[in-house]
């Protein structure tokens, strides 16, 4: 009896060591409405923004896995589906049109076998040009900040339907499943303004002195990894501390560039604060007034670099 059930053990542990090895992801996908379901894992965002600057080149791309019971045999179509969205201040947010339209359908044919998995996958891009034709807006009705909301319905050949409406939290957010079944698309305008430039600040005022003549200089501008458009600047006085014989020291100010309007913010060494009002720019001078919580300010001319003007649109 002791050997049989020693045996039984190790017949178990083999059969439970081989149906570990088998690519299997469970089929009982937690959805609000049905007990097994598909959903549509992201490969990959190949392009998930539109350039304000370049919308005729700009898309939508994606990589997608269909997963389900039978490795993806159950999609019939997957509907794409789009509308605008613009946050008006003081206002709230717009929605163009109140619900989303059909920009693209993929069919059953379009997901195709993989060398990665067993599941089915397809890719697709829409053109910037097309979602904004679909939501009956044309290329000069877009600003920066705009954002497109793209909705995917998963059609399957039983005759259900699934969607960001009836995903779960779970299968939207969770990494393993990737399947949010909406992507929003924000209208970006990419920034360039990283680099060491001259400058010249004058009208310099002070409720504790004024600071006669003018400061020349250099100013260097580093871009924020974590912040896109976002700029450290090495001094935010731009150089008017040395005027009291003091230092910026270790302050940490920056400039941002949310297409084209420039804004100035963070603290000095003594917790002040920064802003900025941009008087003037052409290719060559940017020209803006910085002011302080001390009431400290400066207009500063920076020079462009050779070969690197100044973006036409900054404010």
């Amino acid at each position: 009896m002791k050997m049989l059930k020693y045996s039984f053990g190790l017949l178990a542990s083999a059969l439970i060591l081989l149906s570990s090895c088998r690519d299997f992801v469970d089929p009982n996908i937690p959805y609000s409405e049905f007990d097994t379901g598909a959903y549509l894992r992201t490969i990959a965002r190949t392009s998930t923004t539109f350039n304000l600057y370049n919308l005729p080149g700009s898309k939508f791309a994606l990589t997608l896995e269909a997963v389900d019971i039978e490795d993806g045999a159950t999609v019939e179509t997957v509907e794409i589906r789009v509308r605008h969205r613009r946050l008006i201040p003081g206002v709230g947010l717009e929605y163009t049109p109140t619900n989303d339209v059909l920009v693209k359908t993929l069919q059953k044919s379009d997901f195709a076998p993989n060398t990665e998995s067993r599941f089915l996958r397809t890719t697709f891009e829409i053109p910037a040009a097309e979602a904004i034709q679909a939501v009956g807006l044309t290329l000069g009705d877009i600003e920066g900040a705009d954002v497109f909301e793209f909705r995917l319905v998963l059609n399957d050949k039983f005759g259900r339907s699934f969607s960001s409406d009836n995903v779960t939290t779970n299968v939207a957010g969770a990494p393993f499943y990737a399947s949010p079944f909406q992507y929003n698309v924000a209208v970006v305008c990419p920034s360039d303004l990283g680099g060491t430039y001259d400058f010249v600040q004058t009208n310099m005022e002070s409720p504790y002195g004024d600071c006669d003549g003018e400061i020349t200089g250099t100013t260097t501008w580093t871009p924020v990894a974590s912040s896109p458009g976002a700029y450290s600047i090495t001094d935010g006085t731009f150089g008017f501390f040395d005027c009291y014989g003091d230092s910026w020291g270790n302050g940490n100010v920056r400039i941002s560039d949310a297409c084209g309007k420039l804004t100035m913010s963070g603290t000095d060494k003594y917790g002040g604060t920064y802003t900025m009002t941009v008087i003037s720019a052409n290719e060559t001078d940017l020209v803006f007034q910085w002011l302080n919580s001390y009431d400290e300010t400066g207009l500063v001319t920076v020079k462009s670099n050779a070969g690197k003007p100044w973006p036409a649109d900054l404010r």
